[in-house]
């Protein structure tokens, strides 16, 4: 049976209380949002994750920091920046887990002039940050993104392409995304190749994140793929602990 994770980008500005009750909500993990007060490039925030790691049986996986940040910038400081907080987050990230989900980058306004340098940079920004996840014994997990036509990654096909043959860089496929896009069935065609795994639930038209069972994806028809073809930690991507135990008993459900 995979191992079931919770991440929640909702409660990344709450103090980690609420991370106590994840247990008894039927999790084995905590996916770290690495941002806010979660940052682990802060001291502070990096001995408070450990501390509540440390006094619960929980492991864990980490979401590197995304906001503000794009892989595919050119603009060359936003773009470095970029490459640096991410490889940062590994690095902090180490102590903790061999797993780190980031995002892709987007095409900017300026960026949309020259869709291709876009791609290019952001393979350049993912060679330089495999160099950090292999330093650090981490696998630095691409994870396909929503509908949005400025988005890079929606489509199987291109995270596949863009990650392949970059050492120390995996894929999260996320299928609360994919059903965005309208492709999940395509996603779920490649299973052996991803590393990591986010679920949640939506009506296909926005990342509502809702918990399982509550939008339109096929979970009873999903599950019994994903529990025969991937073997890894898959995280319930949530915004309450209510729904959360809810996800849980689906993926109970479905999934086991």
């Amino acid at each position: 049976m995979q191992k079931l994770f919770f991440a929640s980008s909702s409660k990344v500005m709450d103090t980690p209380e609420w991370v106590y009750s994840l247990e008894e909500a039927g999790y084995d993990g905590w996916e770290i949002m690495a941002d806010g007060p979660y940052r682990l490039d802060d001291p502070k925030a990096f001995a408070q994750v450990k501390s509540v790691l440390e006094t619960t049986g929980l492991a864990a996986s980490v979401h590197a920091p995304y906001n503000d940040l794009n892989l595919a910038s050119l603009n060359y400081p936003i773009w470095k920046e970029s490459i640096r907080q991410i490889s940062a987050c590994i690095a902090h990230a180490a102590d903790l887990t061999d797993r780190v989900t980031i995002h892709p980058g987007y095409i900017s306004t300026i960026g949309a002039l020259d869709p291709h340098r876009t791609w290019a940079l952001q393979k350049e920004a993912l060679v330089e940050i495999g160099k950090v996840a292999v330093e650090h014994g981490v696998l630095a997990c691409l994870e396909n993104m929503i509908g949005v036509a400025e988005f890079l990654c929606r489509f199987p096909l291109e995270i596949i392409g863009m990650t392949e043959g970059i050492e120390g860089v995996g894929i999260t496929c996320d299928l609360g995304h994919a059903n965005t896009a309208g492709q999940v069935g395509p996603f779920l065609e490649h299973l052996e190749l991803f590393n990591h795994m986010h679920l949640h639930d939506n009506h296909g038209l926005s990342d509502e994140h809702l918990a399982l069972g509550d939008g339109s994806i096929d979970w009873a028809a999903i599950g019994p793929q994903v529990k025969r073809r991937y073997s890894g930690i898959a995280v319930v991507e949530g915004r309450s602990l209510e729904e959360a135990r809810r996800s849980a008993a689906a993926f109970r459900r479905w999934f086991v």
